[in-house]
Formats: structure tokens, sequence, C-alpha cells
């Protein structure tokens, strides 16, 4: 277990993170749970009263879109919940705010297993990361990109580099393996893991959620079948909504299937079908099995949804990865992309490469 330390010297501002699973990037806001949690929990002790917490929790991460603040004060101390969306953010949390200037104090992160002067880099931290796979290339995509060369003395500024390969490490999420338990937990049934590499020729994927700066993301492959499916699922959960009792607190564990409130972007908020992950006090890290997004959610917000009734319908969104690119941007989602299937990736065959029509 690791703690990693963001320090502000006179007011003595303390924020701590527990990893609790070697995968995990560090995090200098809260974690207490796993890789796809991404919500942080930031401690400190308050010496300013005059100053709103939440108010500089969001000023200090305002580069960063902080989604959702929620304050916890326990005697003396306060904490928060701080959602900043991925855990990409994180790393550059943690890059970017060493050695800056906060209410004329300069802040600082370290480890107390390195040297506080030492700030780990995104690429270390990619590389770090990548370390743990497998090194067999099992978990591992590849893409292509070109860079532009930095200018050098007797360089010629308008070359460029030779395309080259990227190598990603497949989210937990789309690995089969959690697929399979997934699928066996909540569907008692393993087909659909069969036959989702099928999908082939021109398509359009409405996209559900991606993995920024990584060529993976979730997304239902439009058909008249999906269409069946979606007014089917969305009609019985609305109806069976108000009639759902609240999970009682000893129920919320990891592998109950229920029912949450999901944000639909424009559309506003809806219940639908989710396994909880993980469980971190009176908070539940659950997935959106139509949507592959990960979300923390208080337990006492979730409903039950254990009847069988409710997942005869196999998951609406399925894992893809771009052929040639990366996302950079979050205003895909929720957008019909139209395109071709060109394969599928090598040892993880359910999820298919995509190439976007120009």
């Amino acid at each position: 277990m690791e703690t990693w330390k963001l320090c502000n010297s006179d007011q003595k501002l303390k924020c701590e993170a527990l990893l609790c699973d070697p995968s995990p990037p560090p995090a200098a806001w809260a974690i207490r749970g796993k890789p796809h949690n991404h919500t942080y929990r930031a401690h400190r002790l308050l010496e300013d009263a005059t100053v709103s917490f939440k108010e500089e929790i969001r000023c200090l991460l305002k580069d960063f879109n902080p989604l959702h603040v929620h304050k916890i004060q326990n005697g003396c101390k306060c904490f928060a919940f701080v959602d900043v969306g991925s855990m990409q953010k994180v790393a550059l949390a943690i890059q970017e705010l060493n050695g800056k200037l906060f209410r004329k104090r300069k802040l600082y992160v370290n480890s107390n297993r390195r040297s506080p002067k030492r700030t780990l880099d995104v690429t270390e931290w990619t590389q770090e990361l990548l370390g743990l796979e497998k090194t067999s290339g099992q978990g591992f995509a590849r893409t292509t990109a070109s860079t532009q060369l930095v200018p050098k003395a007797s360089v010629d500024p308008c070359k460029t580099e030779k395309p080259r390969t990227s190598i990603f490490a497949v989210p937990m999420e789309m690995r089969g393996s959690f697929l399979a338990l997934l699928l066996r937990e909540c569907f008692r049934d393993l087909g659909w893991l069969a036959t989702i590499h099928s999908v082939g020729g021109d398509v359009g994927l409405l996209v559900t959620s991606i993995v920024p700066q990584t060529p993976f993301f979730w997304a239902m492959h439009v058909t008249e079948t999906l269409h069946q499916n979606m007014q089917a699922l969305f009609r019985a959960l609305a109806e069976a909504e108000e009639q759902q009792p609240y999970l009682h607190d000893s129920a919320v564990r990891r592998g109950t299937r229920c029912l949450a409130e999901y944000q639909l972007g424009d559309y506003g908020w809806a219940w639908n079908r989710c396994w909880v992950l993980d469980r971190v006090d009176s908070w539940a890290v659950v997935t959106f099995i139509d949507f592959g997004q990960s979300a923390t959610i208080p337990v006492q917000s979730l409903r039950s949804l254990d009847s069988d009734d409710f997942w005869t319908i196999p998951p609406l969104a399925q894992p893809f990865m771009l052929e040639k690119d990366i996302w950079s941007s979050y205003q895909v989602i929720h957008r019909i992309l139209k395109g071709k299937i060109t394969g599928a990736l090598n040892l993880e065959l359910h999820i298919l490469k995509f190439e976007e029509f120009k």
C-alpha cells in the first residue's frame, strides 16, 4: 500500500491516496477502491474556516473540470469525494500540480517510497502500468501514430518521423475474463461474448463511453435488433422502477445486481441496470452494463433488480477500439459514428477494430 501526499506547508493541506491494487495509477486525491473508481478522496485539516472547503477543492482542480464534490465532516477533519471523470486526469493532475502555487503557497507531490523531489511523469506511470502486464502480448493493443519532430540545429523543421506503433494496455472492464465473470453473475449465460465478434463490414456505432488518450471505447451497434432490445428493456425498467425497493445496506456488496440512475447526456437521468464491482464505506463502485461506464454511487441510492426477468436482454454496448487513432475529446459520446470493422484485437477477439469514414 502506497500513500501519496499533497502538502501545503502552512495550512497543513494534506491529501492522501491509498492504493489497494498495484494496477491503478498513483493519485493525489483519494482513492479507496479499484482502478475503475474515478473518485478521489481529499483529506484536509481545516484551519481557515472562512473559506469554503468545497470551493477550495474546486478551485484547486478547476483545470480538470471536477464533475462532483461531495463534502463530509468528521469532527475537526473534513474530506470529500471529487469525481474528475478518469484515471488519466488524475495522473495529469499529479504532474501539473507539483510545484504549483495555490493561494500563494507552493504545493508538492511526493511519496513515502520515493524522494520528495521526484515527480512521477505520466509517461513513466504508463510504462510502469504496462510493466505489470504479461510479456506474452496478451492484454495489449497496438495502434499507429505519426508525430512531429522537434526542430533542432541542422534539422529540417518540416521533417516528420515515420509512423510508429504505440502500445496500450486493454482496460480491465473490456477483457474477456472480466466480461465472462460479469455475464456469468448477471445473465447466467456466456453466449453474448461468443457472438459479438461476428459484427463486420460497414456499421453505425452509437458511442456510450470512451477511454481518453487510448483507442478504446464502448458503443452500441445500431441495428433493428438493438432498437427492439432498447425499447423492451427501457420500457420494462421505467415501469418497474417505482416498485423496486431500495437495497438494504447489508445487501450491497461485490457482485450485486441492481438498478441505479445513469445520465443520458442531454436527455437527463434514467434508471438502468448495473453491477456492483466493489464497495468502499457508504459508496458503491458500479458498472452500467448497457453503457460500458463505471461510476461511484451512494449505497442508499441503489434499488433492487435481482429478478432474472430483467436480465434476459444481453448488454446493449460492446467494446471496440479505433484502428488508427486515439480519443482526445468526450464530445463523441452519444453520437453515431459511421465506418467499417477492420478486424479484431489479437487474443481479445471480442474487441473489434473500427475505422470511421472520413
